[in-house]
């Protein structure tokens, strides 16, 4: 879920609302002023009603982010990078760079989210008992006091992505020493929870409650596809453990100086070859390096017009690794800087010698699926 309203920073990690957060928000509002206030509390008017909704939304959703800064603020603690939060309709999401290291570190990320939603109701519990008879504060704290309770309970389920997936997931590894073994079982167990969502959605619906079904049913569609996805990333992850650039890497470096117009280079007979990137250097200095998706970003008509040193991507901007750079981290460089590819350098001079792109790393895991053996067993030899 991409973030669709920036809100700021906390801890320097983006903080961001999906448009989806808006219907959710809606909803919530509206089902407070229409539905659980008036009947807790019937003696005011309808716009303290909308008023109160319109604020508990607010806290509500306050309540989810700090659920997702207790992943977040663990997860930086154990040196694990996260990318960005943001809120979204089935609530937040705590985006991290990469798998923690250990199952200690899992388990603990894990379940500070549930613990800050527990000691949140706890809060909130203890402000409706001291509002006493003050409806304006009491109803509001009582209810963010028992959907802080659903969201800790909720996201213990043992339904690998949710948080409850994750400590069992935790637990599995250490049990059995794999990282890919745990993340197999857990996601096996995510996804009959969420069958059993969807069948509940069906039933709900089918028996009246139509919006609860639905909601039930996407949510359930939503974690089987999020743990079907995170089985094939760690199944992915063990299939490259061990490799390095060098092994995956493109040795064939087309050099082209800067003047050069993207018409003349990008011809017919030069994409059909199969080229997808150019080294741009002037006398032996390497100015940057001009991808399709550099060129695409411009009307085709002016590539007639435009040097390849306008469209390119210029040197600073672009990340360097060596043949012995470990392939999962040169991955990780690739997401987190959003590059087309890495130029790859050798150690000693400094010259570039090839390039490494995430469509190679992908031919290999479709080219590794055809042999025999298990995930992860390669060749030394390199592939173009």
């Amino acid at each position: 879920m991409k973030a669709n309203v920036r809100l700021g920073r906390i801890w320097n990690i983006p903080i961001g609302l999906n448009y989806s957060w808006f219907l959710i928000f809606g909803l919530a509002t509206w089902s407070l002023a229409l539905g659980i206030f008036p009947a807790a509390a019937p003696a005011l008017s309808p716009a303290a009603y909308w008023l109160m909704g319109a604020l508990t939304s607010v806290l509500f959703f306050g309540s989810v982010l700090a659920h997702e800064l207790g992943h977040a603020l663990m997860a930086l603690r154990h040196r694990v990078p996260v990318r960005a939060i943001t809120l979204f309709f089935f609530g937040g999401v705590a985006e991290i760079a990469r798998e923690p290291r250990s199952a200690g570190a899992e388990f603990r990320i894990a379940i500070a989210g549930p613990l800050v939603s527990v000691m949140l109701a706890a809060l909130f519990g203890a402000l409706a008992l001291l509002a006493g008879p003050n409806p304006y504060i009491a109803e509001p704290a009582a209810w963010l006091a028992r959907i802080n309770l659903v969201l800790a309970a909720f996201n213990m389920l043992p339904g690998f992505p949710l948080d409850g997936g994750r400590v069992f997931r935790a637990v599995v590894w250490q049990l059995t020493g794999s990282e890919l073994r745990a993340t197999q079982v857990s996601t096996a167990v995510g996804q009959l929870v969420a069958a059993g969502f969807v069948g509940i959605g069906v039933l709900s619906a089918l028996t009246g409650n139509v919006f609860n079904g639905l909601w039930l049913i996407f949510l359930g569609l939503f974690l089987n596809g999020a743990a079907a996805a995170s089985r094939q990333q760690a199944e992915m992850r063990q299939a490259l453990n061990g490799l390095t650039v060098g092994q995956l890497m493109n040795r064939t470096v087309l050099r082209v100086p800067s003047w050069v117009t993207a018409g003349d280079l990008l011809t017919p007979a030069t994409i059909s070859q199969g080229h997808r990137s150019f080294l741009v250097e002037d006398f032996g200095q390497v100015r940057g390096l001009l991808s399709l998706a550099d060129a695409h970003r411009w009307p085709r008509l002016g590539w007639r017009r435009m040097k390849v040193g306008e469209l390119m991507t210029p040197h600073a901007d672009l990340a360097v690794v060596t043949p012995d750079t470990d392939i999962l981290a040169a991955l990780q460089t690739l997401e987190e800087r959003g590059l087309p590819l890495l130029l790859v350098v050798d150690p000693y001079t400094g010259q570039v010698i090839g390039t490494l792109s995430s469509e190679q790393i992908l031919n290999y895991l479709r080219w590794q699926s055809f042999l025999p053996g298990r995930p992860g067993r390669a060749s030394s030899q390199p592939v173009a």
